[in-house]
């Protein structure tokens, strides 16, 4: 959207701007801060519905919570008024079903007026004709992540000017409308940021990071980024790929680093993948990877959460969600990868699909890589093993009820409701997870059980089983040497660098003539610009 950021970032190349078909669209702040943006929502979309202008309306909401309250709300509100005329109330979020988003693009009966609620995802990804009214509540959720303690904050935060113009924009895309902003002119002029802080600031980078060591860049903090990203995420990623063994004690390329980098996945699970093939359980954890690259499968649709939590209880393995994920798909399977199957079950058939295509993908790459497909059977202990190998780093001991601790950073992590050891009589008391998110409070989301000898065995640089008859004096001693073997390997490493340099240097450059393409051809101006 910010084309001359672009432009000056490649060296002040020429742009072009092609205008969009938009209509005028009549901006109106609020005169006062809104204490409760639901409750401001609501009386701004009653007070349009009952004037007399015809034209949908369209409500921005942070998240699912507030949309699913201002549907509420919105509904009940009007049933109190007399002789109100008829509204239909749709919300719009990414954990609805398919068949209920798909609502939103149908025509309102005739004299009947729609209002959609939804996420920004209605902002730029897709346009609903009829659209005459928005109602910004000034507030999304952004996925912040903390390289310090590795955490993933999903929180709600002021949205950007731009993002403001662009809800805005909304209203005028079949005819003029009007964009109500439930925040003042002062707070858009003077709070607002500019633009929103781009994604590669605020999310983990181990993957880019990846992707940059197999192109050959040596030092990345001195690479040349558009937005350049903090340098602590940069550090942490490179600390988690050391962990894995994708780069060596210098920060190159180990072969395994290599293979890494052949998979369109988080390194833990490119890892994770990789040391399948040995362990015998590639194909159990292929459906893992692929389950964990699609979003949530289950959904609890409103007024049947019950219903559909007792019918998600039958697919839990009580060790494991990553096996729960497993047991889910292996049924979905048996019954012909059935779409009705899905629905009577909770879970999404779309998103099922998407799964059963990574996977095909995923399995290809297997295969270029010429690691084996093989299976484990029941022995799904091996699996988890496995998991335990990619996310040691990852791992956290009991506490409390419910409640576990990092081994590494100390930060407190909770199961999460929906987990499949949430409510175990006996928790237990070592486990892994997929990733850390702060919500109402730390969740762990996807966890593992494991026994404490595999997170020594496999993840030696952080955890070890305490022997008896071992002094802090021979544990030193090991530091030690550990300690100058990893400066001997950056001597050479320095060395080797040094060397390739004074090659480079010593090379005398051959002058090239430049081809320059239409320099000897006759100049002609066009007689129209066509696009």
């Amino acid at each position: 959207m910010d084309s001359s950021k672009f432009s000056t970032f490649f060296g002040n190349v020429p742009t072009f701007t092609i205008p969009g078909r938009t209509f005028p669209v009549e901006t109106f702040f609020s005169k006062n801060v809104c204490e409760d943006y639901v409750d401001g929502a609501v009386k701004q979309a009653l007070q349009i519905h009952l004037q007399p202008d015809e034209g949908d309306i369209l409500i921005f909401m942070p998240g699912q919570e507030d949309i699913e309250v201002t549907c509420e709300v919105l509904t009940e509100r009007l049933a109190d008024l007399d002789s109100a005329p008829p509204l239909t109330v749709l919300p719009i979020y990414s954990q609805l079903p398919a068949d209920l988003q798909a609502k939103i693009f149908q025509r309102a009966p005739p004299g009947q007026r729609k209002c959609i609620v939804a996420t920004n995802i209605a902002e730029t990804s897709l346009t609903v004709d009829g659209i005459m009214y928005v109602i910004d509540s000034g507030y999304c959720k952004l996925k912040v992540y903390n390289p310090r303690i590795g955490m993933d904050a999903l929180q709600i935060y002021p949205v950007s000017q731009a993002n403001a113009r662009q809800r805005a924009g909304r209203a005028g895309r079949t005819g003029p409308g009007k964009a109500f902003c439930l925040y003042t002119e002062r707070q858009f002029t003077h709070e607002l940021l500019a633009a929103t802080v781009p994604e590669i600031q605020r999310t983990n980078l181990a993957n880019t990071v990846l992707l940059l060591k197999s192109l050959g860049v040596q030092d990345l903090l001195a690479f040349h980024f558009m937005d350049p990203p903090p340098q602590d995420t940069i550090l942490n990623s490179m600390y988690q790929l050391w962990i894995l063994g994708a780069l060596d004690g210098t920060g190159a390329l180990t072969p395994l680093g290599r293979q890494m980098a052949e998979f369109p996945l988080d390194p833990p699970q490119c890892h994770m993948l990789i040391v399948s093939a040995e362990m015998g359980c590639s194909a159990e954890v292929l459906i893992i990877v692929s389950m964990l690259s699609v979003p949530s499968v289950f959904y609890r649709p409103q007024g049947r959460e019950e219903e559909a939590d007792s019918v998600r209880e039958k697919f839990q393995v009580p060790e494991s969600d990553h096996l729960t994920l497993l047991h889910l798909y292996n049924q979905w399977k048996a019954n012909n990868y059935s779409s009705a199957w899905c629905n009577a079950h909770f879970v999404h058939a779309k998103a099922m699909r998407k799964v059963r295509e990574v996977r095909q993908q995923l399995r290809d790459i297997l295969q270029q890589q010429r690691l084996p497909l093989v299976s484990c059977g029941t022995r799904w202990d091996t699996v988890r093993e496995c998991i335990c190998s990619a996310y040691f780093q990852q791992a956290a001991r009991l506490k409390g009820i419910g409640e576990y601790v990092n081994c590494r950073t100390g930060m407190p992590c909770h199961l999460h409701p929906t987990s499949a050891l949430f409510g175990l009589g006996s928790p237990p008391d070592y486990v892994v997870y997929h990733e850390l998110t702060m919500t109402s409070r730390e969740y762990m989301h996807c966890v593992t059980a494991v026994d404490a000898r595999w997170l020594a065995e496999l993840g030696p640089m952080f955890f070890s089983v305490k022997e008896t008859g071992k002094s802090n004096r021979d544990k030193k001693k090991e530091a030690a040497v550990h300690l100058q073997r990893m400066e001997e390997e950056m001597k050479e490493a320095e060395q080797k660098m040094a060397e390739e340099k004074r090659k480079r240097d010593e090379e005398v450059p051959v002058k090239q003539e430049i081809a320059t393409p239409g320099l000897n051809t006759p100049r002609r101006t066009p007689h129209r610009l066509g696009l």
